[in-house]
């Protein structure tokens, strides 16, 4: 018999969902976000919430319509080499190399560099980051505690702190939403809205976290088809919370101009309302903040990283995997946010637009029962602009080369939308509508043909 679930359980899940996704570039890209686009902030927030929620969105549905316990098990329809190889680009990515000592760095920029004299920054960040990742292994090594500390704890406290922030603006707002719009936001505001929303790097996040949601909602009793309803609904819960705080931050970010200047980035931009509201204080809490948004971040990348590995290398223990995810992270962490942020801009250029490729497939397998050849066409029209798109965004070294710079010239003038950085997006949609069509008119083609055969004499 299925198990019956209850709204309070619908709301832990959600809760999880929030609070391993939902990190520092979630709060900070809105509100820098606002300050850009300012009167146009509406068509902005829209574009911001279509890809930096409803792509994550679609992430978990494709995850629970496929029924697949993993990144692997979803993308293993293209090939089981690919599969692999995919997982492991994501989670070296979002893992140990890139996303998971993000956080780490991140925290320490907003919560104790601040108040550290310059002298003591590297032994800080040092000090800083060890107990960083080691409250984050002692936690993480029995991840069906996960719902416990992400869900019911850590979440909470840092939405009530959230909260805070957007009374004080409320009853004390900084001014009107009528400011001027800068740069492109003047003219395309919903296209740079989605393009911002790039950076939260979510859907990414959200399909290698897939096997941590599934495997909790099995922990709490749900069995088979009553996973992929639970997780779903949890899901979708999670996201309209989440378009909710967006939005409130991206009206922070807007009427903040009133009292600030633009900012460089959105980091200094929260940083300073922080302070125009709380004074000193603003500062701490914003640090607290930040820390606990990243933290629960940091717990479902360990986490879902070790399962993957475990899964993929089940000779090699999930611990294992653990205290190497988080020693890596540990090292990388102390070459600090800036470096990261830079190393990493090419590698998810490359991996977004497979996985919102892999999403769409995901999503509409039903129609094509998970035919290979239709996984293989998309996924090839995708890689190619999305490699061109990696060489694009590489360092100098690698971008000036008389070779690189003809392909990307010629990427630019042929292909549109190339120059926005989707240049993926229309030779996919073809790729995929024409392998469709394909599929369909042989299918059609051999149900004839047996039809004739069966009518003969």
């Amino acid at each position: 018999m299925n198990k019956t679930h209850s709204y309070k359980q619908l709301l832990i899940i959600s809760s999880l969902i929030f609070g391993l996704f939902f990190g520092s570039g979630n709060l900070i890209f809105p509100v820098h976000l606002g300050q850009l686009s300012g009167h146009n902030w509406s068509n902005a927030g829209i574009g911001f919430a279509i890809s930096g929620a409803l792509f994550p969105l679609l992430a978990i549905l494709a995850v629970t319509v496929t029924n697949s316990d993993g990144l692997y098990d979803l993308a293993k329809p293209t090939e089981k080499w690919y599969a692999a190889l995919f997982l492991i680009l994501v989670h070296l990515t979002i893992g140990p190399f890139f996303g998971t000592p993000r956080t780490a760095a991140t925290a320490f920029e907003m919560a104790a560099k601040p108040f550290l004299p310059e002298r003591f920054m590297t032994i800080g960040m040092f000090v800083f980051s060890a107990f960083f990742f080691i409250f984050i292994y002692f936690l993480t090594i029995h991840p069906n505690q996960l719902v416990k500390y992400v869900g019911k704890y850590l979440n909470t406290i840092f939405l009530v702190l959230l909260t805070i922030i957007f009374l004080l603006a409320t009853f004390y707002p900084m001014g009107g939403l009528n400011q001027p719009a800068y740069f492109s936001y003047r003219s395309t505001p919903l296209i740079n809205g989605i393009l911002e929303g790039y950076n939260t790097v979510d859907a990414v996040a959200l399909l290698a976290l897939s096997v941590t949601f599934v495997r909790s909602v099995r922990d709490l009793g749900f069995k088979n088809k009553q996973i992929a309803i639970v997780t779903a609904k949890s899901g979708l819960i999670s996201i309209l919370f989440e378009i909710a705080i967006y939005f409130g931050l991206i009206l922070l970010g807007v009427m903040s101009l009133n009292k600030l200047t633009l900012s460089e980035n959105g980091g200094i931009a929260l940083s300073e309302i922080f302070r125009y509201y709380l004074g000193n204080f603003g500062a701490i809490l914003l640090g607290i903040m930040v820390t606990l948004g990243v933290f629960t971040t940091a717990m479902g990348l360990v986490v879902s990283f070790a399962q993957d590995f475990h899964k993929l290398f089940p000779k090699v223990s999930y611990v294992f995997w653990l205290r190497l995810t988080t020693f890596i992270s540990f090292i990388i962490a102390n070459a600090g946010l800036n470096n990261i942020i830079q190393w990493s801009l090419p590698v998810l250029m490359l991996l977004y637009p497979l996985s919102l490729t892999l999403i769409l497939l995901s999503l509409t397998t039903k129609f094509f029962n998970k035919n290979p050849t239709i996984y293989k066409v998309t996924t090839f029209f995708a890689a190619v602009p999305a490699i061109i798109d990696m060489l694009e965004n590489s360092p100098s070294v690698i971008t000036q080369k008389p070779v690189i710079v003809n392909i990307i010239d010629f990427y630019h003038h042929y292909i549109p939308l190339a120059s926005l950085g989707l240049g993926w997006v229309l030779p996919t949609i073809f790729a995929f509508l024409f392998s469709l069509s394909i599929y369909h008119g042989h299918r059609l083609f051999i149900l004839k043909l047996q039809s004739a055969k069966n009518k003969q004499p």
